[in-house]
């Protein structure tokens, strides 16, 4: 490669890398995630939903804590953004591993997985 093309190659790693300082958050491709009508959800994550808008009471002490976002699934968004809340699971005693998590803009995502997967919640 001639001096030109690495000066070339040079100023356009050097501006995303700027882009990335000044929008960390867009500058990083949000995940695709499809999306399940709500009337779609199992019957306990339509009535977990009826109670997420009505502010509780809530079953497990856990609902509503802030979900990190740790597997990086959901759109990345700043710590606190986003809460979880439990879908029971029939025949289960323990929490399971079905979820509704809210973001703070009113969006809505679904888990059925314990978080390996989302679908977003469409009213």
């Amino acid at each position: 490669m001639t001096s030109d093309g690495w000066r070339r190659l040079a100023g356009v790693l050097l501006a995303g890398a700027l882009l990335a300082f000044l929008d960390p958050v867009s500058a990083r491709q949000a995940p695709a995630i499809p999306e399940i009508a709500a009337a779609e959800l199992p019957r306990e994550a339509r009535e977990t939903l009826a109670l997420i808008r009505k502010g509780g009471p809530f079953p497990y002490q856990r609902d509503g804590v802030v979900f990190g976002n740790f597997e990086k699934r959901l759109p990345p968004r700043e710590r606190g953004y986003y809460r979880e809340y439990t879908v029971p699971t029939p025949g289960l005693k323990h929490r399971g591993a079905r979820r509704i998590v809210t973001g703070g803009n009113g969006e809505l995502y679904y888990t059925h997985d314990h978080y390996q997967s989302f679908k977003r919640i469409r009213e």
